[in-house]
């Protein structure tokens, strides 16, 4: 019997038997979280962006619980990353809507500023969290970088749209707060836009990439925490993505890394000598010069985080063992945090509030792909006020009540048969 005859023995039938199990809405891979995000001033305060919605964690990543994209009114959209303020604001660029929570997770609203826009990025300045930066990037308009200096309570232009412009990203250098990077296309090409003074003026820099054939986006990835003028970009081009490095402000980027797979993030070290590279199913390391390696764990990534001495990474529970981990050195080693199967349930909110009202349904389902208990007495709903007179639940509308979405499980697996535990990359210096 030949290996695909063998493969197709088990899988089919299975594949089939989940295509008449109950829908789980528009979930993709549960294990393959986006992002993670602490709160400023919170140590305390976790997120993490996940196809399935958002985990959260209010005990330093001891418990966690669920988000459902249901009660956020985000569709089939997933954060980029999420921003929590120290105030406890939390917001999020969804490639479509910028949704904000003014209450830890339990309420999200989209910005009316961006209404019929695509929000494609949000940034926030190193150490004025008041001060936001947003792109926007949707097809067939021009698309414009806007500023908040209310955080987010009201939006300016800062750079006007020319023909055709999308923006892809946009970023702030934590060494110098002015310094504002943002990424994008118009009918001239690719290129980066450069502001030496928080965006009041800005210096486009074309980038012909005659090396790529038709690159399909460039995306501004990172600034270095050590020097505004060092950033990172990635290219997708026929099938593979590359990581471009520039050490000039931005004027010319140099490839130094390319693979098969979607490159998500760059993490750095605080002194910009080591970066991290994570993928859709790796995580790779470069040191100053050297080339990249793949380091051994996670398998199965997509989202990285340098916080002091530690350095977090997003795993695989299918096949690592663990959704969240920290290492002390670098990611040689690691000391898993938490598993999907921990996850204690939808995330507890007043009764009042559309997360309460409709994740908890929804959780059982996605407990079965988790591998964790199936809830019953810890998902609890904390006391809360009775609904003032006069107001009236959400509307239920979102993905989950349209027809014609795959089931969930149904996605998951035909996405486990399509990924490779390894993927061809060539590293070259950081």
């Amino acid at each position: 019997m030949t290996k695909t005859s063998v493969l197709l023995s088990w899988r089919l039938p299975l594949l089939l038997s989940l295509w008449a199990a109950p829908a789980v809405a528009h979930w993709g891979m549960p294990d393959e979280a986006s992002s993670i995000s602490v709160r400023g001033g919170h140590e305390d305060d976790w997120i993490m962006g996940d196809p399935s919605g958002a985990l959260i964690s209010r005990d330093h990543g001891a418990t966690w619980r669920w988000i459902c994209p249901e009660g956020m009114g985000i569709a089939i959209w997933r954060p980029e990353r999420y921003f929590w303020l120290s105030g406890g604001t939390l917001l999020a660029a969804t490639g479509s809507a910028l949704v904000r929570s003014d209450d830890a997770g339990c309420t999200w609203t989209p910005d009316a500023f961006f209404k019929d826009t695509w929000v494609t990025s949000l940034a926030m300045h190193a150490s004025d969290e008041q001060r936001l930066y947003v792109s926007t990037g949707r097809p067939s308009l021009s698309n414009g970088l806007y500023r908040s200096e209310d955080g987010g309570g009201s939006w300016t232009l800062v750079l006007p749209p020319t023909l055709n412009s999308r923006f892809t990203s946009i970023r702030v250098a934590a060494s110098d707060p002015q310094r504002v990077y943002a990424s994008g296309q118009d009918v001239d090409g690719q290129f980066l836009t450069r502001s030496e003074d928080g965006g009041q003026t800005w210096t486009r820099l074309p980038q012909p990439l005659t090396r790529f054939q038709l690159p399909y986006d460039l995306v501004l990835l990172r600034v270095s925490d050590t020097s505004p003028d060092v950033l990172w970009a990635r290219v997708s081009a026929q099938g593979r993505d590359s990581l471009l490095k520039s050490t000039d402000g931005g004027a010319t980027l140099t490839p130094v890394m390319d693979t098969y797979e979607r490159i998500a993030s760059v993490e750095s070290s605080e002194d910009g000598r080591t970066v991290w590279v994570s993928t859709t199913t790796r995580l790779f390391r470069g040191h100053d010069d050297e080339p990249f390696v793949e380091l051994a764990e996670p398998n199965g990534n997509a989202c990285s985080l340098k916080r002091g001495g530690s350095l977090y990474a997003c795993g695989a529970s299918w096949t690592g063992g663990w959704a969240l981990a920290r290492s002390a050195d670098e990611g040689t080693t690691w000391e898993p945090m938490f598993r999907l199967s921990d996850v204690k349930g939808a995330h507890q909110c007043p009764a009042t509030t559309p997360v309460q009202q409709r994740c908890p349904a929804l959780w059982p389902q996605l407990a079965q792909l988790f591998g964790a208990p199936v809830p019953g007495s810890d998902a609890g709903v904390e006391p809360v006020t009775p609904t003032p007179p006069g107001e009236q639940p959400p509307p239920k509308d979102g993905c989950a009540a349209a027809p014609g979405w795959v089931p969930g499980a149904l996605v998951l697996v035909a996405a486990a048969w399509g990924r490779r535990s390894r993927w061809s990359f060539r590293g070259r210096r950081m």
